[in-house]
């Protein structure tokens, strides 16, 4: 189990670069991470990737002509707070092409891998931002056939989170386990 003294809070914003910020809209992602009954999951390790504002990952494989940022790194982690919340800093990602179809595009998302307590209960999934006009090209939210299961993996523009010229705000909670758990990547995503 992983301790506070495991993560540095600094881990959990993207934005923290010794030579400069990352291009990019900021932002802020919170939520919660629950059980099926709607109970915090306390001191639960989050992790995110994501490609950068231009679509871009910081990954050797990653051959998009789209230009790597300097100053973003494009991965972070935090704990889940005793209300089971987390929140990173970063900017939002861009889409990218995949090569999948024809003129095959991923709609801006990012990664979040979760460890239960134990580290055979991994859940890894996709939070997508809303009104992404890629949604019906995408085969893999596509694959998604219960749209309200495809719902929770978009997160809500919050404006009260945003702060003034300075970052968006968006939530999205995580529920681990039962009928309204957050769809896997290896299930659907």
């Amino acid at each position: 189990m992983f301790g506070e003294s495991d993560v540095d809070p600094t881990e959990a914003d993207l934005t923290l670069h010794p030579q400069g910020e990352p291009i990019g809209e900021r932002m802020v992602v919170t939520g919660r991470v629950l059980d099926a009954d709607g109970r915090p999951i306390r001191h639960q390790l989050v992790e995110i990737w994501q490609a950068n504002a231009a679509g871009r990952y910081v990954h050797k494989r990653d051959q998009h002509p789209a230009p790597l940022d300097p100053h973003f790194h494009g991965a972070g982690r935090c704990l889940t707070d005793d209300d089971g919340r987390y929140r990173f800093t970063t900017v939002k990602p861009g889409p990218y092409p995949w090569r999948n179809h024809h003129n095959a595009w991923r709609p801006a998302h990012i990664h979040f891998s979760l460890f239960g307590h134990e580290f055979t209960q991994r859940l890894v999934t996709q939070m997508y931002f809303p009104g992404d006009p890629l949604f019906p090209f995408d085969p893999i939210y596509q694959s998604i056939t219960d749209g309200k299961a495809r719902d929770r993996l978009v997160a809500a523009y919050d404006h009260d989170l945003t702060t003034h010229e300075w970052a968006t705000g968006y939530r999205w909670d995580i529920v681990l386990t039962g009928t309204h758990a957050t769809p896997m990547e290896d299930e659907h995503v």
